[in-house]
């Protein structure tokens, strides 16, 4: 039987623009959401996976959410001077990472339902996947107008197109990032090469979902919460 990834990377680093005045003094991994900041509710569903190397990407105010992390077994891989965006940013983590696929996770979401990093692992393949992303129905998600990032067939391989959006939890392999050339990319570019190789894959969020972007957001997800 194959392994499962042993290592999750958080992605922390973003300045939180849309925040507005939020995120002057703080990043926006500490704003709170039901009294407690963005990143643990995140940290809940890693640490529901049991034991597994924790890492989080830091650039904007990075002592802050460092000193947050410390306590709670996650390393720190620091984005200076420039932001490395999703996929520079997972590249430069992978010696702290340390595995050939890992979980991914944003750090600025709730879900409701269950864990969406245990489901992907029940359902991994990496004998058939490169990826195996957990998106969500429009009529799910929570706060959120768009019409969707992929369309999924019958077997679960996405393509580019109306109807799912990606929840930001994955498992992915990690091995195409060492052959971009650039320095600051996002994983949308490795994710177009694997689904050319028809190896992109999605699960289904059976839940509900909110993308905390904005102040809005924030109300959004606490009643989210609050309605279980």
């Amino acid at each position: 039987m194959t392994q499962p990834p042993n290592a999750v990377m958080l992605f922390a680093a973003g300045f939180g623009t849309r925040m507005g005045t939020l995120t002057l003094n703080r990043p926006k991994p500490l704003i709170e959401v039901a009294g407690r900041p963005l990143i643990d509710h995140a940290l809940d569903l890693v640490d529901a996976l049991g034991p597994v190397r924790k890492v989080a990407n830091l650039h904007y105010l990075p002592d802050q959410l460092e000193a947050h992390l410390a306590p709670k077994g996650v390393l720190v891989s620091h984005e200076q001077p420039d932001i490395l965006d999703t996929g520079g940013g997972l590249r430069a983590a992978l010696p702290l990472l340390g595995s050939d696929s890992v979980f991914t996770l944003n750090s600025d979401a709730i879900w409701s339902g269950l864990n969406p990093l245990t489901m992907l692992r029940a359902v991994w393949n990496p004998d058939l996947m490169d990826a195996l992303l957990m998106c969500i129905p429009t009529a799910q998600a929570i706060g959120h107008a768009g019409a969707g990032d992929f369309t999924a067939d019958e077997t679960g391989r996405i393509t580019r197109g109306p109807g799912l959006i990606y929840g930001g939890a994955q498992i992915m392999k990690t091995e195409g990032l060492v052959e971009i050339p650039d320095k600051v990319f996002s994983l949308n570019l490795l994710w177009d090469r694997m689904q050319k190789k028809d190896r992109l894959f999605a699960l289904t969020y059976p839940g509900r979902w909110c993308d905390v972007g904005h102040p809005e957001g924030i109300a959004l997800a606490e009643g989210l919460l609050a309605d279980v």
